[in-house]
Protein backbone atom coordinates (compact mmCIF):
# COMPACT_ATOMS: atom_id res chain seq x y z
CA UNK A 1 0.00 0.00 0.00
CA UNK A 2 1.38 3.13 -1.21
CA UNK A 3 0.56 6.92 0.52
CA UNK A 4 -1.72 7.77 -2.17
CA UNK A 5 -3.68 4.48 -1.24
CA UNK A 6 -3.55 5.76 2.30
CA UNK A 7 -4.61 8.76 1.59
CA UNK A 8 -8.40 7.52 1.06
CA UNK A 9 -7.70 4.49 3.23
CA UNK A 10 -6.99 7.02 6.39
CA UNK A 11 -10.33 8.16 7.03
CA UNK A 12 -11.99 5.09 6.64
CA UNK A 13 -9.42 3.15 9.31
CA UNK A 14 -10.30 6.29 11.95
CA UNK A 15 -13.90 5.76 11.27
CA UNK A 16 -13.79 1.57 11.87
CA UNK A 17 -14.82 1.15 8.23
CA UNK A 18 -12.26 -1.40 7.16
CA UNK A 19 -12.00 -4.63 6.78
CA UNK A 20 -9.80 -6.48 9.23
CA UNK A 21 -7.10 -7.56 6.02
CA UNK A 22 -7.52 -3.99 5.21
CA UNK A 23 -6.62 -2.58 8.36
CA UNK A 24 -3.88 -4.78 8.63
CA UNK A 25 -2.21 -3.35 5.90
CA UNK A 26 -3.14 0.06 6.79
CA UNK A 27 -0.75 -0.48 10.10
CA UNK A 28 1.91 -1.90 8.62
CA UNK A 29 2.08 1.14 6.32
CA UNK A 30 2.13 3.39 9.54
CA UNK A 31 4.73 1.88 11.22
CA UNK A 32 7.02 2.30 8.45
CA UNK A 33 5.47 5.74 7.13
CA UNK A 34 6.27 8.71 9.43
CA UNK A 35 4.28 11.58 6.94
CA UNK A 36 1.07 9.22 6.93
CA UNK A 37 1.44 9.05 10.56
CA UNK A 38 1.29 12.68 10.73
CA UNK A 39 -2.36 12.84 8.64
CA UNK A 40 -3.65 10.14 10.79
CA UNK A 41 -2.94 12.24 13.99
CA UNK A 42 -3.89 15.34 12.04
CA UNK A 43 -7.10 13.70 12.14
CA UNK A 44 -7.66 12.73 15.20
CA UNK A 45 -6.68 16.03 16.59
CA UNK A 46 -9.37 17.46 14.19
CA UNK A 47 -12.13 15.24 15.17
CA UNK A 48 -11.09 15.67 19.11
CA UNK A 49 -11.37 19.52 18.47
CA UNK A 50 -14.92 18.89 16.79
CA UNK A 51 -16.13 17.03 19.65
CA UNK A 52 -14.96 19.43 22.10
CA UNK A 53 -17.00 22.28 20.29
CA UNK A 54 -20.43 23.74 20.64
CA UNK A 55 -22.11 26.31 18.86
CA UNK A 56 -25.79 27.98 19.58
CA UNK A 57 -28.41 26.02 17.71
CA UNK A 58 -30.25 28.76 14.81
CA UNK A 59 -33.68 29.69 16.06
CA UNK A 60 -36.10 27.96 13.59
CA UNK A 61 -32.97 25.38 12.27
CA UNK A 62 -34.37 22.41 14.00
CA UNK A 63 -38.61 23.32 13.61
CA UNK A 64 -37.53 24.01 9.50
CA UNK A 65 -35.97 20.45 9.20
CA UNK A 66 -38.84 18.77 10.96
CA UNK A 67 -41.05 20.44 8.58
CA UNK A 68 -39.40 19.25 5.85
CA UNK A 69 -38.74 15.31 6.54
CA UNK A 70 -42.75 15.44 7.92
CA UNK A 71 -43.94 17.00 3.94
CA UNK A 72 -41.74 14.66 2.29
CA UNK A 73 -43.00 11.52 4.59
CA UNK A 74 -46.65 12.74 3.68
CA UNK A 75 -45.90 13.16 -0.18
CA UNK A 76 -44.71 9.75 0.11
CA UNK A 77 -40.93 11.15 -2.02
CA UNK A 78 -37.65 9.84 -0.79
CA UNK A 79 -34.39 11.07 -2.25
CA UNK A 80 -32.53 9.62 -5.12
CA UNK A 81 -29.96 7.23 -3.71
CA UNK A 82 -26.78 6.65 -5.84
CA UNK A 83 -26.53 2.08 -6.67
CA UNK A 84 -24.40 0.99 -4.24
CA UNK A 85 -23.58 -2.92 -3.64
CA UNK A 86 -24.81 -2.31 0.27
CA UNK A 87 -29.13 -1.99 0.14
CA UNK A 88 -28.63 0.25 3.29
CA UNK A 89 -26.64 2.66 1.40
CA UNK A 90 -23.39 4.02 1.98
CA UNK A 91 -22.40 4.10 5.30
CA UNK A 92 -21.51 7.51 7.49
CA UNK A 93 -17.35 6.65 7.46
CA UNK A 94 -18.17 6.05 3.47
CA UNK A 95 -19.67 9.42 3.47
CA UNK A 96 -17.07 11.18 5.36
CA UNK A 97 -13.87 9.09 3.70
CA UNK A 98 -15.05 10.28 0.36
CA UNK A 99 -14.96 14.01 1.64
CA UNK A 100 -12.07 14.10 3.60
CA UNK A 101 -10.09 12.33 0.35
CA UNK A 102 -11.69 15.45 -1.71
CA UNK A 103 -10.00 17.99 1.26
CA UNK A 104 -6.47 15.81 1.74
CA UNK A 105 -4.31 18.01 -0.11
CA UNK A 106 -5.99 21.34 0.77
CA UNK A 107 -3.77 23.45 2.92
CA UNK A 108 -5.59 26.57 2.53
CA UNK A 109 -7.75 28.09 4.54
CA UNK A 110 -10.72 26.83 2.26
CA UNK A 111 -10.17 23.45 3.29
CA UNK A 112 -10.38 24.69 7.27
CA UNK A 113 -13.31 26.58 6.28
CA UNK A 114 -15.02 23.59 4.68
CA UNK A 115 -14.20 20.77 7.80
CA UNK A 116 -15.15 23.29 10.03
CA UNK A 117 -19.00 23.45 8.37
CA UNK A 118 -18.81 19.44 8.32
CA UNK A 119 -18.39 19.69 12.05
CA UNK A 120 -20.72 22.35 12.75
CA UNK A 121 -23.84 20.69 10.96
CA UNK A 122 -22.99 17.64 12.25
CA UNK A 123 -23.15 18.99 15.62
CA UNK A 124 -26.13 20.67 15.32
CA UNK A 125 -28.36 17.53 13.69
CA UNK A 126 -27.29 15.66 16.61
CA UNK A 127 -28.21 17.61 19.15
CA UNK A 128 -31.78 18.03 18.05
CA UNK A 129 -32.30 14.32 18.44
CA UNK A 130 -33.87 12.93 21.64
CA UNK A 131 -31.45 9.64 22.34
CA UNK A 132 -29.89 7.53 25.31
CA UNK A 133 -26.99 9.45 26.28
CA UNK A 134 -23.89 7.78 27.96
CA UNK A 135 -22.05 9.48 30.08
CA UNK A 136 -18.30 10.83 28.37
CA UNK A 137 -15.54 8.84 29.59
CA UNK A 138 -13.16 10.73 27.68
CA UNK A 139 -12.12 7.37 25.39
CA UNK A 140 -12.53 6.75 22.19
CA UNK A 141 -16.09 5.49 20.50
CA UNK A 142 -16.63 4.70 16.96
CA UNK A 143 -20.32 5.22 16.47
CA UNK A 144 -22.10 3.98 12.85
CA UNK A 145 -25.94 4.94 12.04
CA UNK A 146 -28.00 1.68 11.55
CA UNK A 147 -31.20 2.84 10.96
CA UNK A 148 -33.60 6.03 11.04
CA UNK A 149 -37.61 5.98 11.89
CA UNK A 150 -39.17 9.10 12.01
CA UNK A 151 -42.81 9.22 13.42
CA UNK A 152 -45.74 11.29 12.78
CA UNK A 153 -44.87 13.52 15.98
CA UNK A 154 -41.86 14.73 14.15
CA UNK A 155 -39.49 12.60 16.50
CA UNK A 156 -36.51 10.83 15.27
CA UNK A 157 -35.48 7.37 16.27
CA UNK A 158 -31.89 6.53 15.46
CA UNK A 159 -30.00 3.44 15.91
CA UNK A 160 -26.89 3.22 16.49
CA UNK A 161 -23.71 0.30 16.81
CA UNK A 162 -21.38 1.90 18.77
CA UNK A 163 -17.74 0.53 19.99
CA UNK A 164 -16.64 2.18 22.99
CA UNK A 165 -13.19 1.21 25.16
CA UNK A 166 -13.93 0.48 28.61
CA UNK A 167 -11.91 -0.92 31.79
CA UNK A 168 -13.67 -3.73 33.73
CA UNK A 169 -11.87 -4.47 37.53
CA UNK A 170 -12.31 -6.88 39.80
CA UNK A 171 -11.51 -10.09 41.53
CA UNK A 172 -10.50 -13.21 40.52
CA UNK A 173 -13.75 -14.45 42.68
CA UNK A 174 -15.49 -12.13 40.82
CA UNK A 175 -17.19 -14.74 37.89
CA UNK A 176 -17.27 -11.93 35.22
CA UNK A 177 -13.33 -11.61 35.84
CA UNK A 178 -12.90 -15.34 34.94
CA UNK A 179 -14.83 -15.20 32.07
CA UNK A 180 -13.49 -12.39 30.79
CA UNK A 181 -9.75 -13.85 31.70
CA UNK A 182 -10.97 -17.69 29.73
CA UNK A 183 -12.26 -15.31 26.87
CA UNK A 184 -8.88 -13.32 26.38
CA UNK A 185 -6.78 -16.99 26.79
CA UNK A 186 -8.81 -18.14 23.57
CA UNK A 187 -8.10 -14.50 22.03
CA UNK A 188 -6.17 -15.65 18.70
CA UNK A 189 -5.22 -12.10 17.57
CA UNK A 190 -3.36 -11.24 20.26
CA UNK A 191 -0.51 -13.92 22.28
CA UNK A 192 0.55 -11.50 24.43
CA UNK A 193 -3.34 -10.97 26.00
CA UNK A 194 -3.53 -14.55 26.21
CA UNK A 195 0.00 -15.06 27.98
CA UNK A 196 -1.25 -12.54 30.61
CA UNK A 197 -4.35 -14.13 30.94
CA UNK A 198 -3.05 -17.37 31.76
CA UNK A 199 -0.57 -16.26 33.92
CA UNK A 200 -3.49 -15.41 36.02
CA UNK A 201 -5.27 -18.35 35.39
CA UNK A 202 -2.84 -20.92 36.39
CA UNK A 203 -3.04 -19.78 39.65
CA UNK A 204 -6.90 -20.53 39.86
CA UNK A 205 -7.05 -23.63 38.35
CA UNK A 206 -9.49 -25.15 41.16
CA UNK A 207 -11.94 -24.57 39.73
CA UNK A 208 -13.59 -26.70 36.96
CA UNK A 209 -14.09 -24.47 34.08
CA UNK A 210 -10.45 -22.44 34.82
CA UNK A 211 -9.13 -26.13 34.24
CA UNK A 212 -10.67 -26.71 31.31
CA UNK A 213 -9.39 -23.38 29.90
CA UNK A 214 -5.84 -24.30 30.52
CA UNK A 215 -6.02 -27.95 29.23
CA UNK A 216 -7.38 -26.30 25.90
CA UNK A 217 -4.92 -23.74 26.17
CA UNK A 218 -1.77 -26.56 26.76
CA UNK A 219 -3.13 -28.44 23.78
CA UNK A 220 -4.10 -25.93 21.44
CA UNK A 221 -2.72 -22.30 21.86
CA UNK A 222 -0.28 -21.87 18.95
CA UNK A 223 2.56 -19.95 20.91
CA UNK A 224 4.97 -22.17 23.38
CA UNK A 225 4.86 -19.29 26.19
CA UNK A 226 1.11 -19.26 26.62
CA UNK A 227 0.92 -23.22 26.28
CA UNK A 228 4.18 -23.77 28.86
CA UNK A 229 2.11 -21.41 31.24
CA UNK A 230 -0.69 -23.34 30.76
CA UNK A 231 1.32 -26.22 31.99
CA UNK A 232 2.27 -24.75 35.10
CA UNK A 233 -0.99 -24.28 36.19
CA UNK A 234 -1.66 -27.74 35.65
CA UNK A 235 0.61 -29.30 37.81
CA UNK A 236 -1.31 -29.70 40.84
CA UNK A 237 -3.63 -32.06 38.84
CA UNK A 238 -0.91 -33.87 36.97
CA UNK A 239 -2.83 -37.07 38.36
CA UNK A 240 -6.49 -37.03 37.12
CA UNK A 241 -7.23 -38.91 33.88
CA UNK A 242 -8.42 -35.84 31.36
CA UNK A 243 -4.94 -34.06 32.18
CA UNK A 244 -2.87 -36.77 31.89
CA UNK A 245 -4.75 -37.49 28.65
CA UNK A 246 -4.02 -34.07 27.42
CA UNK A 247 0.08 -34.18 28.68
CA UNK A 248 -0.10 -37.40 26.54
CA UNK A 249 -1.20 -35.60 23.56
CA UNK A 250 1.12 -32.72 23.85
CA UNK A 251 4.22 -35.12 24.62
CA UNK A 252 3.36 -36.72 21.06
CA UNK A 253 2.09 -33.77 19.06
CA UNK A 254 4.13 -30.48 20.41
CA UNK A 255 6.44 -29.54 18.28
CA UNK A 256 8.23 -27.73 20.87
CA UNK A 257 11.03 -29.15 23.11
CA UNK A 258 10.18 -27.47 26.22
CA UNK A 259 6.70 -27.88 26.30
CA UNK A 260 7.59 -31.77 25.58
CA UNK A 261 10.13 -31.91 28.93
CA UNK A 262 7.53 -29.87 30.84
CA UNK A 263 4.89 -32.87 29.86
CA UNK A 264 7.49 -35.60 30.64
CA UNK A 265 8.39 -34.48 34.68
CA UNK A 266 4.36 -33.90 34.88
CA UNK A 267 3.48 -37.67 33.56
CA UNK A 268 6.30 -39.31 35.85
CA UNK A 269 5.64 -37.33 38.33
CA UNK A 270 2.66 -39.76 38.99
CA UNK A 271 3.94 -43.10 37.42
CA UNK A 272 1.25 -45.51 35.98
CA UNK A 273 1.29 -48.07 32.58
CA UNK A 274 0.36 -45.73 30.81
CA UNK A 275 3.01 -43.73 31.02
CA UNK A 276 5.62 -46.44 29.99
CA UNK A 277 3.89 -46.95 26.92
CA UNK A 278 4.20 -43.20 26.11
CA UNK A 279 7.29 -42.65 26.69
CA UNK A 280 9.02 -46.08 24.96
CA UNK A 281 6.43 -44.83 21.67
CA UNK A 282 8.64 -41.19 22.38
CA UNK A 283 11.82 -42.88 22.22
CA UNK A 284 11.14 -44.29 19.08
CA UNK A 285 10.35 -41.05 17.09
CA UNK A 286 11.65 -38.38 19.04
CA UNK A 287 14.15 -36.26 16.87
CA UNK A 288 15.34 -34.13 19.55
CA UNK A 289 18.73 -35.76 21.81
CA UNK A 290 17.69 -34.01 25.03
CA UNK A 291 14.05 -34.99 24.90
CA UNK A 292 14.32 -38.44 24.11
CA UNK A 293 17.13 -38.81 26.73
CA UNK A 294 14.65 -37.91 28.91
CA UNK A 295 12.49 -40.52 28.09
CA UNK A 296 14.83 -43.12 28.49
CA UNK A 297 16.16 -42.02 31.83
CA UNK A 298 12.74 -41.90 33.07
CA UNK A 299 11.66 -45.33 31.33
CA UNK A 300 14.72 -46.66 33.63
CA UNK A 301 13.49 -44.88 37.09
CA UNK A 302 10.52 -46.83 36.59
CA UNK A 303 12.32 -49.70 35.50
CA UNK A 304 10.76 -50.22 32.03
CA UNK A 305 12.68 -51.82 28.80
CA UNK A 306 13.78 -48.23 26.96
CA UNK A 307 12.31 -50.20 23.70
CA UNK A 308 8.79 -51.78 22.63
CA UNK A 309 8.57 -55.65 21.72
Amino acid sequence: MNCDDMQKSIPLYFYGELPPEDEERVEDHLDACEPCRGELERLRTLTAAFDRREMPLPDGMLENCREGLMDAIRAGTTPAAPPVADPRGPSFGERLSALMTALWGLRQPIGAVALLAIGYFSAQFSRGLTTQVVPDSGEPMVARVRSVQPDASGRVQISLEEVRNRVVSGRMDDGNIQRLLMAAARDESDPGVRVESVDILKDHAASAEVRAALLNSAAHDGNPGVRMKALEGLKSFAAEGEVRETLAQILLKDDNPGVRIQAIDMLTAHRDASVVGVLQNMVGKEDNTYVRWRCEKALKEMNASVGTF
